[in-house]
């Protein structure tokens, strides 16, 4: 059950079966902002990065996405340090694929023996005998396709692994990779301003696997004082940024959203756009304003 900021019960944002077995509330949580700025990111407060998840945990939240570039791997041991022995409906889902060897470096890294060792790396981290949902963070094009998701399907042979997920890719994508393995998820950059992956969305709700938007609260000259998504966000005495995730919400059931947050304030502002419902009206309206 979600509940409001208050510990009272909010209305249900909705749940999702991630492959069809894992039930989880929409409205998960990130938790790449855990870790500091820079390549080695520790957080600039342990102690808070620590209640920001044990609070998640309270306020309902069953989804947590992260990975092992974060940090890399401070964000897998802060979670297993708050929520380890972990509830039995809280989904960790983790990704493998993308290193980051500056601030704005990523590159994709998706050679087999690579993708297994951090496989087996997060388990440890995580403190887990099967990882619910890990995803290819990105496809390496230096690598076949059939490699990267031929070791994970491998992994998955041998219950490391429960699902498979996709990160940034298109519609061509998706189905070259459901060739290979059965995949569940895909996680693109999508937000009520940028909505580029639009035709990755629809495709993922005609075969029903879940969509990841990833920076979902990013609402751009939308949240200017009189725009469309502040005047709206003022009539529901909320935050531009809660409307933000109420529309995502509210734009497909297969949708995922998972703001991401250092704090715990913001945590439970967050949380609490579960408690938002758009009209008919102002969903249209926020659609067409973007």
């Amino acid at each position: 059950m979600t509940v409001g900021t208050g510990g009272q019960p909010a209305k249900a944002s909705g749940r999702y079966r991630i492959g069809g077995d894992l039930p989880v509330d929409r409205l998960g949580y990130g938790a790449m902002q855990l870790t500091g700025p820079g390549v080695w990111g520790d957080p600039k407060d342990p102690a808070e990065a620590l209640r920001v998840l044990r609070r998640a945990v309270e306020l309902g939240v069953t989804f947590i996405d992260t990975a092992d570039s974060y940090g890399p791997f401070v964000s897998e041991l802060l979670i297993r340090e708050a929520l380890h022995p972990y509830r039995d409906d809280l989904v960790i889902a983790t990704k493998a694929g993308l290193t980051r060897s500056g601030p704005d470096d990523w590159r994709p890294v998706g050679r087999p023996e690579y993708l297994r060792q951090q496989c087996e790396l997060s388990l440890r981290h995580l403190g887990l005998e099967t990882i619910d949902l890990y995803q290819l963070h990105r496809i390496d094009p230096q690598v076949p396709l059939a490699d990267q998701l031929g070791e994970l399907a491998l992994l998955r042979q041998e219950g490391k692994i429960r699902h498979i997920g996709l990160s940034e890719v298109s519609v061509e994508q998706i189905e070259q990779a459901r060739e290979i393995v059965p995949i569940v998820s895909v996680q693109n950059l999508f937000n009520l301003a940028d909505r580029r992956a639009e035709p990755v969305l629809e495709h993922c709700e005609r075969h029903d696997l879940a969509f990841i938007p990833w920076f979902p609260i990013a609402t751009g000259a939308l949240a200017r004082p009189g725009g469309p998504l502040d005047t709206v966000a003022t009539d529901h005495h909320a935050t531009p940024a809660q409307l933000a995730l109420a529309w995502l919400l509210r734009r497909s059931p297969v949708m995922l959203p998972i703001p991401g947050t250092s704090s715990v304030a913001h945590l439970e502002e967050n949380v609490a756009a579960a408690e938002v419902t758009l009209t008919d009206d102002e969903f249209e309206a926020l659609s067409r304003a973007a």
